[in-house]
């Protein structure tokens, strides 16, 4: 006896910033890929503050495709927050966040459609192969990742924001109040039955990267204060190292006082100073951090605010919402 597939409608939602270039392209490529397949779908932009022509380039998009929907936000607000407003558009039974330069590879949301037809509520998309990357850009990723992989129990050495979550995981999600969400890890923390999707990071046809290394800073010092206390618990080892290495030099200066041998001078002194004074200065700032994060998690405001939205016209007039 066969079995039974479910069907339902797909979400795609693609954050763009300073894309206008790769708006077209994508609309085309996920469009043509999924009709292939006899996948009922929508497409949803979410333009994140772009400064160049990328709202119009969506807007001229659902002139052409009905299915085709854009948000934009009034200002820049990162792409967490753009991820998060594409879920809270999503009306599809399951929804697949992917990049807009199609560095994620549209012809695998197909293949994590079929898994979700087979019961996955969650499909993650695995990087088989990190494409070309700088070395010291690669070096810091496996150390982010190490340090959240540790924090949430779950291997995120090869994650990615490419993922397909189910109506019931996306409800999870959006339901999280936290202002400083972060997607990739958050998508696995929630659990549900998951599978995973190998894919090769497919090169960039137009434009440019919007990650400087600043911003990779950035992200991932936000995202690990975010969604793990470790920075906290190096403030307490810390502290014991230099209780310990206090002891010993305490025990190594009362033993050459007492023989005899005390030197002369406030080199060791000064040195010692300088080391505790700059631990005790590190330690205060990764608390002033953690702080000013509660700070902005009570002050309640949103994570975004939407400036406009635009919907593809189907051809009896009706829009989206309509239907």
């Amino acid at each position: 006896m066969e079995e039974t597939l479910k069907s339902g409608l797909l979400s795609v939602i693609l954050p763009s910033f300073n894309e206008e270039a790769s708006v077209p392209r994508a609309a085309d490529t996920v469009t043509a890929i999924l009709a292939a397949a006899g996948i009922k779908h929508e497409v949803i932009f979410v333009d994140d503050g772009s400064r160049d022509g990328t709202w119009a380039a969506i807007q001229a998009q659902t002139d052409r495709f009905p299915q085709v929907r854009g948000v934009r936000f009034s200002r820049n607000f990162g792409k967490e927050a753009a991820i998060f407003a594409g879920l809270a558009q999503a009306k599809g039974d399951c929804a697949v966040v992917m990049d807009c330069d199609l560095q994620h590879p549209p012809e695998k949301v197909v293949e994590m459609y079929r898994l979700w037809q087979k019961g996955f509520q969650v499909v993650e998309g695995v990087k088989a192969d990190r494409g070309k990357e700088n070395p010291l850009h690669t070096f810091a990723a496996k150390s982010f990742y190490s340090m959240i992989s540790r924090a949430t129990g779950i291997d995120m050495s090869r994650a990615s924001d490419f993922k397909l979550l189910d109506r019931r995981a996306v409800d999870t999600l959006l339901a999280m109040r936290e202002k400083n969400a972060f997607f990739r890890a958050l998508s696995s923390w929630i659990g549900f039955s998951t599978a995973q999707v190998e894919f090769e990071v497919q090169p960039r046809l137009e434009g440019e990267s919007k990650w400087s290394i600043r911003s990779l800073v950035r992200y991932a010092v936000t995202n690990i204060a975010s969604f793990s206390t470790a920075p906290l618990q190096l403030v307490t080892l810390l502290g014991v190292v230099v209780f310990v290495c206090s002891v010993v030099l305490g025990l190594h200066s009362l033993w050459q006082k007492l023989t005899g041998h005390a030197l002369e001078g406030f080199t060791t002194v000064i040195l010692l100073q300088l080391i505790i004074g700059s631990i005790l200065m590190i330690c205060l700032g990764i608390i002033g951090y953690y702080i000013s994060k509660i700070y902005e998690e009570i002050k309640d405001r949103p994570r975004y605010i939407v400036a406009d939205h635009c919907e593809g016209t189907k051809p009896d007039g009706q829009t989206e919402k309509d239907i």
